[in-house]
């Protein structure tokens, strides 16, 4: 079965090669994006495999459509870039990756706050250049600190658990709150306001949907204790950028680390070292020294590349043989 795959890198096709052998599945690995532009591409292909930043629109979901794709597979678990509604009243089937390894999710977004915290990303550099002053790298305790887990599923609940780990007070939002964990965790259920008030560390663990969209903005932003760091490994869009732009140069922000951003589509997983970069907001969050930036790696781990291949390929062969789908995986 033919299966069009936009926006590779040389791991997925390496995955997904490796995951298909002997099923019968034909790929054609492509650099670019999944477009409006770019759909006609996918002419002769039963099924295309995306990842976050194509953008499957209505527009694009009626090319596929007259080119006969009858599935779109996601190779992530986020789905806020197609048009669910558009796909299933074109009869396009989507589906997507449940779930992956949550771990690599979850000690990226440790990782991040520890190096933001003890400066050791600048320590790195200037050690290459023989600079071991140690001036402007002090870092604060994380035992004795509250935590605020923004979202309980299972990233977020191994986030909470690590974090715990270090001897932090851990407390949480979740609209739908498990109670059960929180208490066999020690995790406190409390407000999204008081997460904001009392946190000296917040971590987002959401999806970006509607409800979502920018929940940090100026409001929220102000009403963080002063010098609390800001984790995101969610949704680019769960942060309004200017607003957190106004509360780093203030001074009211201790710092942020982002393992995604609102408008990273074109921007990340491209190499742009030759170029201008033309997102001015995005220009002026490299210039702050407590701003950590990764271009959306967080779930760059073997196991949960391993994981999000055995999956879409399970997707794929049982369109190709009239097989259920991997259970959970159907939005459309």
């Amino acid at each position: 079965m033919r299966t069009a795959v936009f926006d590779t890198k040389r791991y997925d096709r390496a995955i997904l090669t490796q995951a298909a052998e002997g099923l019968g599945i034909e790929w054609r690995f492509l650099d670019f994006r999944l477009t409006k532009e770019t759909a006609a591409t996918a002419g002769g292909s039963r099924a295309v495999c995306v990842f976050v930043n194509d953008h499957l629109d209505r527009e694009c979901l009626e090319v596929l459509r007259a080119n006969e794709v009858e599935l779109v597979a996601l190779r992530c678990t986020g789905f806020n870039n197609v048009d669910l509604a558009a796909a299933k009243e074109l009869g396009i089937t989507v589906t997507r990756v449940p779930v992956y390894s949550p771990y690599a999710v979850a000690e990226h977004a440790v990782a991040l706050l520890l190096t933001l915290n003890r400066k050791v990303h600048r320590s790195f550099n200037r050690v290459r250049e023989l600079n071991f002053s140690l001036d402007g790298l002090v870092g604060f305790d994380l035992h004795g600190k509250t935590a605020g887990i923004v979202g309980t599923g299972k990233i977020g609940r191994i986030v909470a658990r690590i974090l715990s780990g270090f001897g932090m007070k851990v407390i949480a939002y979740d609209p739908f709150p498990s109670l059960e964990w929180a208490e066999k965790e020690g995790v406190e259920y409390v407000d999204a306001a008081s997460v904001a008030s009392r946190s000296d560390v917040i971590s987002l663990h959401v999806p970006l949907t509607q409800e979502t969209h920018h929940i940090v903005g100026r409001e929220s932003l102000e009403r963080m204790k002063p010098g609390a760091i800001l984790i995101n490994v969610s949704r680019g869009g769960l942060i309004d950028t200017a607003a957190l732009i106004e509360a780093l140069k203030s001074g009211h922000l201790g710092g942020v680390a982002l393992d995604v951003y609102e408008e990273e589509e074109g921007i990340f997983f491209q190499d742009l070292s030759g170029t201008v970069l033309q997102d001015d907001e995005l220009a002026r969050l490299l210039t702050f020294p407590n701003a950590l930036i990764t271009s959306h790696q967080a779930f760059l781990t073997n196991e949960a590349l391993d994981d999000i291949a055995r999956t879409t390929v399970a997707n794929l062969h049982a369109l190709a043989n009239g097989a259920e789908f991997v259970d959970g995986s159907v939005l459309a």
